[in-house]
C-alpha cells in the first residue's frame, strides 16, 4: 500500500501526517505540484516561497 502524502495548508510542507510536522499546521490530500529543495540557502524559489529549511513542497495548496 502506497503511502498518502498530504501538504501542510500552512507552509506547503508535504509529509504523510494529519498534522505538520514542521510547524503544526493541519494537511490536506487536495495539492499539486511537487517540489524538492535542496539547499534553501542557494535557492531562488526557496525564498520566492518563504521556505527555511530543505524538504518536499507542494506548489498549490487548497
Amino acid at each position: 500500500m502506497a503511502a498518502i502524502l498530504k501538504a501542510c495548508k500552512e507552509c506547503n510542507f508535504i509529509s504523510e501526517d494529519d498534522t505538520c510536522p514542521r510547524c503544526g499546521g493541519t494537511t490536506t490530500k487536495e495539492w499539486q505540484g511537487y517540489l524538492a529543495i535542496l539547499d534553501y540557502t542557494k535557492s531562488e524559489i526557496a525564498e520566492r516561497m518563504s521556505i527555511k529549511a530543505n524538504g518536499r513542497y507542494a506548489l498549490k495548496v487548497r
